[in-house]
């Protein structure tokens, strides 16, 4: 029996950044200097085990006080930070996983080579994760990130981010990107955000304020969809990745 997977959505590469921009320092030894190759894949990236609910802690997706186990809350301004995970077509992905890391309120990772003046919470670990339901929902409670200096130009400012990561049924689909917050000046002169060109793409990456889904007296509330681009694998050379 033969499966109709719908037809293959083409990759629009003008919506992904720069692999080098000369604002942006560290994009120099990072970004690649000979053509890509497109690499046949292995059983390692085609496959792998099910990250299934049993493997989640109660407190996975509570950043305030997984770090802890409960016994102490983290520093900093609480929010609720939720989305859907939907396919190109605006239908419900359920059952990915998904991460989150940070800084803390202060804007400093729990990292050994973070040395940033900030100090470290010890009630803060910055990281959590949460599987998505049968309508494609997510949500993590955790506290605000702070902005902070990092060495590009004289005087450059991360704004106020969160990083997500997304993965899909194995090791090889794995989305990593970051979510901002709306109205957070920092976001106009970051080096590293300017390398999305087109502001209506940048402007995906900025998660609204939601007041219906804020808690009075407890929290705000933060929306972030994030769409995957399709349910096949990307075409390369006119033949699917790895095939």
């Amino acid at each position: 029996m033969t499966i109709d997977l719908g037809p293959l959505v083409p990759r629009d590469r003008t919506a992904h950044p720069v692999a080098y921009d000369v604002d942006y320092k560290t994009s120099v030894p990072r970004s690649p200097q000979w053509p890509l190759l497109s690499m046949e894949s292995t059983p390692s990236e085609e496959t792998g085990p099910r990250f299934g609910q049993s493997l989640l802690g109660p407190l996975d997706n509570n950043l305030i006080l997984n770090w802890t186990g409960g016994t102490a809350a983290a520093v900093g301004e609480r929010i609720l930070v939720h989305g859907r995970v939907l396919d190109e077509f605006g239908r419900p992905v359920p059952q990915t996983l998904v991460e989150i890391w940070q800084a803390n309120a202060g804007g400093r990772y729990r990292h050994v080579k973070d040395t940033y003046f900030a100090p470290i919470d010890p009630n803060f670990g910055g990281c959590g994760r949460t599987i998505t339901d049968e309508n494609g929902y997510y949500e993590f409670l955790t506290i605000r990130p702070g902005a902070y200096p990092w060495p590009n130009r004289a005087n450059d400012w991360r704004p106020m981010h969160i990083h997500y990561s997304v993965f899909g049924h194995s090791f090889g689909q794995r989305l990593i990107s970051q979510m901002y917050f709306q109205g957070d000046p920092l976001i106009d002169i970051c080096p590293i955000a300017a390398t999305i060109k087109d502001r209506s793409q940048l402007d995906r990456l900025v998660a609204p304020l939601d007041m219906a889904k804020s808690r009075p007296l407890d929290f705000l509330a933060y929306k972030m969809d994030i769409v995957l681009r399709g349910r096949r694998q990307t075409m390369f050379e006119n033949k699917i990745e790895g095939m």
